[in-house]
């Protein structure tokens, strides 16, 4: 059983895993299913309260596609929602990817 079919078991019986979901997106992103990865992050970002890291990820998966401004809208909110969680880190983790991605484009 592959690790991604060990989380989908396990999904099978907690569907609203939060980790799980998450690490689902992972797997389905190394397996290159940037579309289903990125499906299961954006959901993981409306909920309440939404996953901070899935607001990192989504924008690392779509800078590696070249969708650089999806990519910094999801920074933007991303950074946003960690900081009304109170977590100075992933807010700066994000804002230091945001700013990187200046070399790409309008801001």
């Amino acid at each position: 059983m592959s690790r991604r079919e060990k989380i989908e078991a396990m999904l099978s019986e907690d569907p609203e895993d939060t980790f799980l979901r998450y690490s689902l997106a992972m797997e389905l992103r190394s397996e290159g299913d940037h579309a289903a990865s990125l499906e299961i992050l954006e959901e993981l970002t409306r909920e309440t309260p939404p996953c901070i890291p899935a607001f990192f990820m989504a924008a690392q998966q779509l800078v590696d596609l070249d969708q650089i401004d999806e990519a910094r809208d999801y920074l933007r909110s991303g950074i946003d929602q960690a900081r009304a969680q109170g977590d100075a880190h992933a807010a700066a983790e994000m804002s230091e990817l945001l700013s990187s991605l200046g070399e790409y484009g309008e801001l």
